[in-house]
């Protein structure tokens, strides 16, 4: 059995088949000829069956085609940002000192073992790392597809790879992934944080399309909009990085959905210099973050034991 002719049309597959016999020639098209059925776009996939055709016929799974449709839009790129606004929010913000990424982790259930690694935050090189939001398996991919290029870059020039040709790199390899038929996007959104010797901290943005940008505050995941609104409000150029880490739990305590934030719902990590001129990646420890929860005025302390 053979398919012929795919057509698509928007959200619909219209597809005209024809049964042959093994030496090519059709069938009796009073028995069987052609039948054309539409199959509606669910959840990435396209999902059809023909009965009329039958003992002939199997039920069909078409990957889906990443066509621009009329309007412009991409939808395979829509419904990965749905997924992304699924995902805890991560905040980015730039400072004269340094870079802040801060990061909600989402608790799905109790029962879930406590994960003594990040969640949200990952280090890329010694001078870039990163927050996700979205589908952490597509993360995953993508993050070590960006230390690989990372390290063949330094052992071919012996220095470290610059921060936007890194990015730039890997959105090169999500842009792939919305073009091309029986692909889907990576549901994944990135805040990347870096220090390099061209332009010193810098902060960048990319989504599923593969596009990015250079940001001076950004967030992405769940509520993203309010949390970026907020940060344009309150945002000032030359803030230090210790203010910057204030504006982002204030941030992310107000658009999270969790009534209160704890050090156990949040990540924090920093990119600054030392006085060696190294760059240092830090993750701060759960009870670094409950003293800056209290000292920002952002959660109570808790009340002493009689």
């Amino acid at each position: 059995m053979f398919f012929k002719r795919p057509f698509f049309f928007g959200d619909f597959l219209e597809i005209a088949m024809q049964v042959t016999n093994i030496d090519g020639s059709d069938l009796d098209s009073d028995s069987v000829a052609h039948e054309e059925f539409r199959m509606i776009l669910t959840g990435g996939k396209y999902y059809g069956t023909c009965t009329k055709l039958r003992p002939y016929c199997i039920p069909i799974v078409l990957m889906p085609h990443n066509n621009l449709l009329p309007e412009g839009r991409l939808y395979q790129v829509e419904y990965a940002m749905e997924a992304i606004g699924n995902a805890g929010t991560a905040i980015g913000i730039l400072a004269k000192d340094g870079v802040v990424l801060v990061g909600e982790k989402k608790v799905t259930s109790k029962l879930l073992q406590t994960s003594t690694s990040t969640e949200k935050m990952y280090k890329i090189d010694d001078h870039v790392a990163c927050a996700v939001a979205g589908i952490m398996s597509d993360a995953n991919i993508l993050i070590n597809t960006a230390r690989v290029q990372a390290q063949r870059y330094t052992y071919a020039y012996q220095e470290p790879m610059p921060v936007e040709q890194l990015v730039q790199s890997l959105c090169d390899t999500k842009q792939g992934y919305t073009q091309f038929g029986g692909l889907r996007p990576f549901g994944v959104s990135f805040l990347f944080a870096g220090w390099d010797k061209n332009f010193g901290f810098q902060l960048y943005m990319s989504d599923p399309s593969g596009n990015y940008g250079g940001w001076k505050a950004g967030a992405i995941g769940a509520n993203n909009q309010a949390a970026q609104s907020m940060l344009k409000q309150d945002y000032k150029d030359e803030i230090t990085r210790e203010e910057a880490v204030q504006l982002a739990l204030k941030v992310l305590s107000k658009t999270m959905d969790s009534t209160s934030l704890t050090s156990d719902k949040l990540e924090l990590a920093e990119v600054f210099l030392l006085p060696s001129g190294e760059v240092k990646y830090q993750v701060r420890s759960p009870d670094s973050l409950s003293k800056l929860l209290v000292k920002f005025g952002v959660t109570q302390a808790p009340a002493e034991a009689s």
